[in-house]
């Protein structure tokens, strides 16, 4: 069976966006970009709720073009690459390649796609992944903690989920992020 795993870049007080919905301050330099390259790749399919698609579709259209660094390019192929299910009550239609619209997250659905999906699955969105916990359907989290306070926003992880996690890794760039990598136990 293909595993479920949230992965994540939070501020040190566990917020993936500030207040305003600023997250300028976790963005990756190319070591740790490289690093999630490696993490992604035996992704086969995204599952994100609507405001994580919308910016992450922006790697469509740098999908092909030969004037990004390397590891923007290896990270655009990998995405237009895999299948994207977006869980959202406003999109009618996907405007990228591989991707679906569903009306809503439906646990029993997920477990189906995990038991038949050949390769693991990704879940974004802090609500959506909250969900997806609070289902039981999560198997690995990986958090990439910034060296930044930013005071409130919206959390990484949902409140009134416990779950009890196994450390797998962790690992340090030098940019000052912490690479914390989990099995849900």
């Amino acid at each position: 069976m293909a595993q479920l795993v949230y992965t994540a870049m939070t501020s040190l007080d566990g917020y993936v966006n500030d207040a305003g919905g600023n997250f300028d301050w976790c963005a990756p330099d190319e070591e740790q970009h490289a690093f999630i390259n490696d993490l992604e790749g035996p992704i086969g399919t995204y599952l994100y709720g609507r405001r994580l698609y919308e910016t992450m579709k922006v790697w469509e259209n740098l999908y092909g073009q030969t004037d990004q660094p390397r590891v923007m390019r290896d990270y655009a192929d990998l995405w237009h690459m895999a299948d994207k299910v977006v869980y959202s009550r406003t999109l009618e239609s996907a405007d990228t390649a591989r991707t679906r619209i569903e009306p809503g997250f439906d646990p029993d659905t997920v477990r189906r796609l995990k038991a038949e999906a050949g390769s693991d699955l990704s879940v974004g969105g802090a609500g959506l992944a909250g969900q997806a916990l609070a289902a039981g359907l999560v198997d690995q989290i990986h958090l990439f903690v910034h060296p930044v306070i930013v005071g409130g926003g919206t959390r990484a992880l949902p409140d009134a989920v416990p779950a009890a996690l196994e450390l797998l890794d962790e690992r340090t760039f030098r940019n000052g992020a912490v690479h914390l990598h989990y099995r849900v136990a």
